[in-house]
């Protein structure tokens, strides 16, 4: 997947690939943002768009 354009994928299906990282391939957000070169605040304020923020004690958003 090319993270770089993740503003065009509708909230409700980046949520799950978003998750899917974090729990498969990143050690935290930030790691997950870092290591494909994005900004966590936007990424963030596209989720929030759809009701979805990210639950820390779960490392996932919700």
């Amino acid at each position: 997947m090319d993270w770089s354009q993740f503003q065009r994928i509708d909230p409700h299906l980046l949520v799950g690939l978003v998750n899917t990282e974090l729990r498969n391939h990143a050690d935290s957000l930030d790691d997950l943002c870092r290591t494909h070169d994005i900004d966590r605040g936007e990424l963030c304020a596209h989720l929030a768009s759809a009701d979805y923020h990210f639950q820390t004690e779960q490392q996932q958003f919700r």
